[in-house]
């Protein structure tokens, strides 16, 4: 009885180990023929390289945009094209009477004041009269005449005053060119070359002023380490006022760049520089190399080709458009 439980027993577990073998290998069947014969194939590997490499190029990230969605955008395509770079010293500088046009206008004689004709901001012509004054002397008038051409821009004496010879009644300016001397520090004083060109931003809101740097100061301020690079600017419309502050931009050296884009054009995808390039009715983002850069054009050493239509103006529009589907798609 028992010999025959001992076979009964065997026959069941030799049963159930071929059930679970036979299971196995249909499951392994059904993955098999679900993945595919040549899931295993290496010939698969360059899909995964592509999205790869387009995942560290940017090549894969586009948006689909028509040129009027371009433009309602805001967005302006430009061509790629080579630019001139500038490179530019920014200088902070202030505006003042050109000193060789300045006079002061003194008494001859010392006397009272018994009456002046001009003031302060009063423009004169040369021997206009100025004031009359009583010689302490003679006791007789004489005439306080204006030297040059100019505006008043200084006045020392009131009426009925005492006027000492050994004092200025008058400052005349002719502001016609005025001085703006901007201040350039040690460390950029080999830089700054007489003849060099500056543009002057008023900061008016007007275009800046243009003149070249006729003068470098051959000492220098203990207090500010600075020495004073001055340009003489024509003042016909009287917009340069003395006193006031102004930036000067310098141009030291030009250069030309084969490649160039605006700087308004580059972005960031994945903290790598890149450009968007017009493909069909897709802009692609296009990763880039850049090189030397002034404040409008950046020279681009790898990533675009001469001709190239790219987004110039407002390309963080595209940027925020290629994050929006890609947040869709997560």
């Amino acid at each position: 009885y028992f010999g025959a439980g001992e076979r009964s027993m065997k026959n069941v577990f030799r049963k159930a180990i071929f059930g679970v073998l036979g299971l196995g290998l249909l499951v392994g069947a059904a993955l098999y023929f679900k993945a595919g014969p040549g899931s295993q194939n290496p010939g698969r590997a360059p899909a995964y390289n592509k999205v790869s490499e387009a995942a560290d190029g940017h090549e894969g990230d586009s948006a689909q945009m028509s040129d009027a969605r371009v433009a309602a955008a805001g967005m302006s395509l430009e061509t790629v094209q080579p630019a001139t770079l500038n490179d530019v010293l920014v200088l902070n500088g202030i505006i003042r009477e050109n000193q060789e046009n300045l006079v002061q206008v003194t008494p001859r004689f010392p006397g009272i004041v018994r009456s002046i004709q001009k003031r302060i901001g009063d423009n004169v012509r040369k021997d206009e009269l100025m004031a009359r004054i009583e010689s302490n002397q003679s006791l007789t008038a004489y005439d306080l005449k204006a030297p040059i051409d100019g505006t008043v821009i200084d006045r020392q004496v009131s009426l009925g005053e005492y006027a000492s010879e050994q004092k200025p009644a008058f400052t005349i300016a002719n502001l016609s060119s005025v001085w703006v001397d901007l201040s350039v520090y040690s460390k950029d004083l080999q830089r700054v070359r007489v003849g060099d060109r500056v543009e002057i931003d008023l900061e008016d809101g007007m275009p800046p002023v243009t003149g070249q740097i006729s003068y470098l100061a051959p000492i220098g301020s203990s207090e500010t380490q600075s020495a004073v690079a001055r340009a003489v600017v024509p003042n016909s419309t009287g917009r340069l006022r003395p006193g006031l502050f102004v930036r000067g931009r310098v141009a030291l050296s030009n250069r030309r760049a084969a490649i160039a884009v605006k700087v308004t054009a580059l972005q960031t995808l994945d903290d790598k520089p890149v450009v968007f390039v017009r493909e069909g009715e897709r802009l692609e983002a296009r990763s880039v190399k850049t090189g030397d850069r002034d404040k409008e054009h950046v020279e681009i050493l790898e990533g675009l080709s001469t001709g190239e239509l790219y987004v110039a103006e407002n390309s963080f529009v595209v940027k925020a458009e290629i994050g929006k589907s890609e947040a869709e798609h997560e």
